[in-house]
């Protein structure tokens, strides 16, 4: 979220909170988020005003010396804000609120596992349980606080909800929508079968490929249309919920040698042409952090000529079968067996370390999707459109094979029909 940084907290905070209750994570009610001050101030949303509704002019400041700024009250839970901030200076910013998963985990006072990917270990750090005490008391804001200062980075509520906090509110939110999106996925893996975890030499790195730098070029017509196709597919895969702000990534090839793909770390909703990065298999543009995955892309594209597009992402549905031993069957419906092929699962591989593996197994024809076990997608496309909608199908058909679950044992189009499919539509 690197352009919400010079914003004003107040324009951050509304922002943010609008974000929050777009994607159903909290409710009107619900929630709250702050921002502290270098000056001592605490920038807080108020208490009892509609968060579907906020405005920078709803928000409070809460100066060092207790005194006050503002049209309402602060949050009532603000204790818990400053007592955070006083035992954890390295904090800057907060964000509590009661999204569906994470109180689900809070109800039956289980930890949501974030061992089931590399990314969301990573980010999320050290998650949990604060023992319940009532909302807006000094004690609950102590016992928060308190499981702060052991070392915590997500703090679970019990019978409430989470509270978050990072360096700056970007990365609080980060956390934040990435321990839910975990906790999702992780319910809905649940019920597909035993879940499985990575072991710790998998988790210990997060590699990152090494880049020799482009040399710089003024970009030609062809690559500011495939930056601004690009980042637009990006922000719809995360309005779609098929990524999320900081995990997936697409590119779309220039030509032989080069592509264009999004930046590490950089929010999938904001990405604008010039934030993307254009790369070859061993080279970057310099001054800027390309995907971890692009070196995996490159060497897609060198052993792939037709492909021109292609999408890393870590859907919910599809990432459930992707933590489990579930079967994940295309063949469900024409649509699913047609754009997907068979999308095989295989066993974990690091998209850095095992890229030429991974690459090896990858065909615009007979593999165009492929599900890596905790993990999640590796998809090819000819065009942008061609890899996001074998996208969006994946995740529709896995949700819907989840859906069906309670109603009785799948029944696969039988072999006939794929072969009457397979020869209708030239993919024999």
């Amino acid at each position: 979220m690197d352009s919400t940084s010079w914003l004003h907290p107040r324009d951050e905070l509304v922002a943010t909170m609008d974000r929050i209750y777009r994607y159903h994570m909290t409710t009107t009610s619900g929630g709250n988020l702050s921002i502290l001050d270098p000056d001592g101030s605490i920038w807080i949303t108020p208490s009892r005003v509609d968060k579907g509704s906020l405005r920078p002019d709803d928000i409070v400041r809460m100066k060092a010396d207790g005194s006050r700024e503002g049209l309402h009250p602060p949050s009532s839970e603000f204790p818990f804000h400053r007592e955070i901030y006083r035992r954890r200076p390295d904090i800057k910013a907060i964000v509590h609120a009661h999204p569906g998963a994470l109180v689900a985990f809070s109800i039956v006072r289980r930890l949501p596992e974030t061992r089931v990917q590399t990314h969301a270990h990573a980010l999320c750090g050290k998650v949990a349980y604060a023992a319940y005490a009532c909302p807006g008391s000094q004690e609950l804001g102590d016992k928060i606080a308190q499981t702060f200062s052991e070392g915590a980075d997500c703090v679970m509520l019990e019978n409430h909800g989470v509270v978050i906090g990072g360096r700056d509110l970007a990365e609080a939110f980060q956390r934040f929508e990435t321990l839910e999106f975990v906790a999702q996925t992780v319910i809905r893996a649940s019920a597909l079968g035993e879940l499985k975890t990575l072991p710790a030499d998998s988790l210990a790195g997060n590699a990152v490929p090494d880049f020799a730098e482009l040399t710089a070029t003024a970009p030609t017509n062809r690559e500011k249309e495939l930056r601004a196709q690009v980042a637009a597919f990006a922000q719809r895969a995360y309005r779609q919920r098929l990524m999320i702000s900081t995990a997936g990534s697409i590119s779309a090839r220039l030509d032989y040698e080069q592509f264009v793909i999004t930046p590490r770390r950089r929010d999938r909703l904001d990405l604008k042409p010039a934030s993307l990065v254009r790369a070859t298999l061993g080279a970057a543009e310099a001054g800027k952090r390309a995907s971890r995955t692009s070196r995996l892309h490159g060497l897609i594209y060198a052993a792939n000529p037709e492909v021109g597009a292609i999408i890393n992402a870590q859907p919910m549905c599809a990432s459930a079968f992707c933590m489990t031993d579930a079967e994940f069957s295309t063949r469900t419906i024409p649509e699913s067996y047609l754009v997907l092929s068979d999308a095989p699962k295989v066993p974990f591989a690091c998209v850095v370390n095992d890229a030429e593996a991974l690459a090896a197994k990858m065909s615009q024809k007979k593999c165009p999707v492929l599900l890596i076990e905790n993990e999640g997608a590796l998809i090819v496309g000819r065009t942008l459109l061609e890899a996001f909608d074998r996208l969006e199908v994946l995740e529709a058909t896995a949700e819907a094979l989840q859906l069906s679950r309670p109603l009785g044992p799948l029944v696969p189009m039988p072999e006939s029909a794929l072969t009457e499919l397979r020869k209708a539509f030239g993919l024999e």
